[in-house]
């Protein structure tokens, strides 16, 4: 270990499903740092994953909970505290999912169950699990809860459907929570705004690999990786950045800032090139 910047430090890790899955990045990362983790995920998601390889690897205890389901949540949180044997310091929400995209329905001919359904998974789980850990007061001050986002919360980006709405939701609800978490007791609540990252996830969206390499053409440093942005997330939940909250933090390269980049538009001259 070459630093600790989360030596004595306790978190919860939502949603590893797999090494492709950032969640799975952070939680090594994070190991890697000194903490020590709880990790959750779905029933399903459990069952279908390999997160117990993952909790061998880190030595953390695996507690099942379902993100839309408070009974879950609040059995986390309380498991959580007595595994941890009191309050503990980070949480990472990375949770998502859309029946809309899975099933290639057009946002214009969105079905309004499937988009409740995304918005219970991908957004409205993260208020449930500040709720609840606000509840408890489980998370000691100075604490910092993280949630991933990304740039079509603000921009339309075609293919990612109600997932942008969905993204602009969540991270209203950590502007929202922010607040009251930080004025009340001192924990931070942050969102990251990460480029196109290939996880199993993402992959599902139509069109994605085009998407990964638009951004990166238009990023003047790249699409960030997985590790990079679970190194972002340990600086997050580190005392490094106490008073940081309430912010979207863009993690994506620069692509958030450009208009045009040089290699987009090499790119879109050879498109004309190979039509004549």
């Amino acid at each position: 270990m070459t630093s600790a910047l989360l030596h004595g430090k306790k978190g919860i890790i939502f949603g590893a499903l797999n090494e492709k899955s950032i969640a799975w990045q952070v939680a090594l990362k994070a190991r890697e740092h000194g903490a020590e983790l709880v990790l959750t995920n779905s029933p399903v998601a459990i069952r279908l994953g390999t997160i117990d390889e993952l909790a061998s690897i880190t030595g953390s205890r695996v507690i099942p909970a379902d993100a839309v389901k408070m009974e879950d949540i609040e059995r986390l949180i309380t498991e959580s505290m007595d595994y941890f044997g009191g309050r503990f310091d980070f949480i990472l929400h990375s949770i998502g999912m859309s029946p809309n995209v899975r099933k290639e329905i057009p946002y214009e001919n969105t079905s309004y169950e499937n988009m409740l359904k995304t918005f219970d998974i991908s957004a409205l789980s993260f208020h449930r699990i500040l709720q609840t850990a606000y509840k408890h007061d489980a998370i000691r001050e100075w604490g910092s809860v993280v949630a991933l986002s990304y740039v079509a919360a603000q921009r339309t980006l075609t293919g990612y459907n109600d997932m942008g709405d969905a993204k602009a939701l969540l991270e209203s609800i950590a502007r929202s929570f922010g607040y009251i978490y930080g004025r009340d007791r001192k924990v931070r609540v942050n969102t990251i705004s990460q480029s196109p990252t290939p996880t199993t996830a993402g992959s599902g969206i139509h069109g994605f690999e085009s998407l990964v390499d638009f951004s990166e053409r238009m990023s003047p440093l790249g699409n960030a990786s997985a590790e990079e942005c679970a190194d972002y997330c340990v600086v997050l939940f580190s005392d490094l950045t106490r008073k940081v909250t309430m912010q979207n933090l863009y993690h994506d390269g620069g692509f958030s800032n450009m208009g045009m980049s040089l290699k987009a538009i090499e790119q879109y001259r050879k498109s004309f090139e190979d039509c004549d």
